[in-house]
């Protein structure tokens, strides 16, 4: 045991306004966040165990998002980005990126996969602002990661990719929210 105080969402958004004043926010945000979830267990009792798949907003101004993603089983989000920096902390289940770089295609921009990283209870990962990224949850049950932002996640004006034909498009918050609404009526694991 570290020694580390129990998790307290308030307390977390606070320290993380606090660090908007740091000469490089997203650094001290990660620090924040790794100490918030360094025991996922903690986390487990002040959210609860996840019940359903959803993305469940703790604070949201202008200058900072802070929300609890529910990640369905097997549930996939597909290639966005976000147009500002953001810091992922799993705290149970797993979580797997993919990074897409843009290509300057013939017949249009386009991207292509060029890395991943896959998170496990306790470990964080910070996103810069211009890194396009797809989201799995790999396992058979509900994933919850703490996400933090600096801006407005729901407001912001940004990208999402075809799955498919990997082709740009405005990114649709009420579209990907319905995502994971419908991981919630779908049978259960096998």
């Amino acid at each position: 045991m570290s020694g580390a105080a129990d998790f307290d969402a308030g307390r977390l958004v606070e320290t993380c306004r606090a660090a908007l004043a740091e000469s490089s926010p997203a650094a001290a945000v990660r620090e924040i966040l790794t100490r918030a979830i360094e025991r996922p267990s903690s986390v487990l009792r002040a959210l609860g165990e996840p019940q359903r798949s959803e993305v469940q907003r703790i604070h949201v101004s202008d200058e900072l998002t802070v929300i609890n993603v529910l990640w369905g089983p097997r549930m996939v989000l597909m290639p966005h980005d976000h147009r500002m920096w953001a810091v992922i902390g799993v705290y149970t289940g797993r979580e797997d990126n993919i990074f897409w770089r843009r290509l300057d295609a013939a017949d249009g921009p386009q991207i292509e996969a060029a890395g991943a990283r896959s998170l496990g209870p306790g470990e964080v990962l910070p996103l810069g602002t211009d890194v396009v990224h797809s989201v799995t949850n790999p396992v058979a049950r509900l994933t919850g990661a703490i996400h933090v932002y600096g801006g407005d996640f729901f407001a912001r004006a940004r990208s999402e990719w075809d799955p498919e034909t990997l082709r740009e498009q405005p990114y649709d918050v009420d579209k990907n929210m319905r995502l994971f609404e419908a991981s919630n009526a779908r049978p259960g694991p096998v």
